[in-house]
């Protein structure tokens, strides 16, 4: 692995940014110091997700995109496009696409999930993936950063905007994949079902053995029959400060590399 000082003078960070490696040195990724920076949700969502080669997949709300950076280490066949609404985040997962080496394998599209039908086809995606936010309007304080604020209550996106966008952008049986706080597990699953998005893996997540599921990881297939499978759990900690195995195995993605600058 790099120095971190070394790949300052290799790469422009931008003063309120911080350059970090993630995945043992597999990833490197930008983030701002103060705005919204990506949460275990994201590398849950990534690490659970299978998925088959060559598919096309998008992310809705991509932020700095580590969603799409992750499924593409994980499956380097895949097609992905990273969807984000606020300029300064679509331009932060763009440099952060660049600095990995993955523009031949991920796009960043700036703009906002309702707009898609004029700028996307119809059913031209295999999987779309999302964490949108969990928050309604006037559930818990808003965040006085308007970046964290957006993208933790539902000011300019929410889970029933994702799973109209997903509903457009999937064919028949096409597979949607979110996560979501799991004390609004019933609002999830009745809105999948209004758009025809059929729930077909579920699997809670806790953060400590013991303690009550803090996020839920949800596959819903469009048009698809009724029946779902609930899947063992996962714990995030097995003890104070350490992470389970399966945790950790999601977290370090791969051995580690080299970073991918000359």
């Amino acid at each position: 692995m790099a120095n971190p000082l070394e790949l300052r003078c290799r790469v422009q960070v931008h003063p309120d940014e911080t350059l970090e490696p993630f995945g043992q040195g597999r990833l490197w990724v930008l983030q701002k110091k103060t705005g919204y920076r990506f949460s275990l949700d994201a590398v849950l969502l990534a690490g659970l997700t299978e998925l088959r080669s060559a598919a096309r997949v998008m992310d809705l709300g991509t932020g700095c995109g580590i969603i799409p950076l992750i499924l593409a280490c994980r499956f380097p066949s895949l097609s992905l496009v990273g969807v984000e609404s606020q300029a300064s985040l679509a331009d932060l997962a763009a440099r952060n696409v660049r600095l990995n080496g993955l523009t031949a394998q991920i796009a960043i599209l700036a703009t906002a999930m309702q707009d898609l039908p004029g700028q996307v086809p119809p059913a031209s995606f295999d999987v779309v993936v999302s964490n949108p936010p969990y928050r309604p309007l006037g559930a818990g304080r808003l965040n006085p950063q308007t970046e964290k604020a957006i993208a933790r209550h539902e000011l300019q996106g929410s889970l029933a905007a994702v799973a109209q966008a997903a509903r457009y952008l999937l064919p028949e049986k096409g597979r949607l994949v979110l996560i979501y706080p799991a004390w609004r597990t019933v609002h999830l699953l009745s809105l999948l079902r209004s758009q025809r998005l059929e729930p077909k893996f579920l699997r809670f997540i806790h953060s400590r053995p013991g303690e009550p599921a803090c996020l839920v990881w949800v596959e819903a297939r469009h048009g698809g029959g009724e029946e779902v499978q609930v899947l063992p759990p996962l714990i995030i900690y097995e003890a104070p400060q350490r992470y389970s195995a399966e945790m950790a195995a999601l977290l370090e993605l791969a051995p580690a590399a080299q970073p991918p600058w000359p």
